[in-house]
Order: C-alpha cells, then structure tokens, then sequence
C-alpha cells in the first residue's frame, strides 16, 4: 500500500502541474474513390484542478495508513 501512495501522491502533483494535454486526431471528411478529403483536429483532454488534489490526499492517507500496525 505504501508504494501505491507514493505514486497516487506523484500523479497527483503531476495533474495538478500539468492540467491535461493535446491530441491531434485525422478525421475523414471526404471519401471519393482515390481522392480522399482528411482533417487534423486538435482535441483537448483534461480534468479539474481539484481532481489531482484528491489524488494526491488519497496518496498520503495510503501512506499514513500503511504505517500503522493493526
């Protein structure tokens, strides 16, 4: 459990810094035989800032929690 929240702490930290990220997608607008008509989009994929806080605090409640012994 202790490993899991380190990296839970890490992504966190990591998605709060880095709020999301770009990817370009080729969409097919025209289909004529051998004449084709495609179309770079850019398409935005992120989350909330509060979403890599939670991680990051569910990261260290593992890590708290991991030490106690029952």
């Amino acid at each position: 459990m202790k490993t899991l929240g380190i990296i839970l702490v890490i992504a966190g930290i990591a998605m709060i810094l880095i709020r999301g990220f770009s990817v370009q997608t080729e969409k097919k607008v025209v289909d004529l035989g051998p004449v084709e008509v495609n179309k770079k989009e850019n398409k935005w994929i992120g989350w909330p800032t509060y979403a890599g806080g939670l991680v990051a605090v569910i990261g260290v409640v593992l890590l708290v929690g991991g030490n106690k012994k029952s």
